[in-house]
């Protein structure tokens, strides 16, 4: 019971994530910024107020962090299913190098 909990724990500790979710945390981390950049623009240019806009962007900037850096399980939705160590592999029955054969 103690090792599948602690199993689970290092699985999540690990921080694997797939390609196909490496592909939406760079899309999720420029769109957030881009926004942010934008909305803080915008609010500090129209109220007037730098220290809101500031606040707006540190806000963003956190959030990305907080959706791009963990390992959430959403990014491992397409796992890559590598090859067993000398697994499935046949040895050939002579190899042929420069017109002469190996065995």
């Amino acid at each position: 019971m103690a090792e599948q909990l602690l199993d689970q724990v290092r699985d999540v500790a690990e921080g694997q994530i797939d390609f196909e979710g490496q592909k939406l945390v760079e899309l999720l981390v420029n769109v957030t910024l881009a926004l942010t950049g934008v909305v803080s623009f915008l609010v500090g240019y129209v109220l007037q107020d730098i220290k809101l806009a500031l606040q707006i962007g540190l806000a963003g900037t956190a959030l990305t962090f907080i959706l791009a850096v963990p390992p959430w399980p959403f990014y491992n939705r397409n796992p890559v299913k590598w090859l067993q160590v000398g697994g499935g592999l046949v040895p050939p029955q002579s190899l042929i190098v420069d017109e002469k054969s190996f065995r």
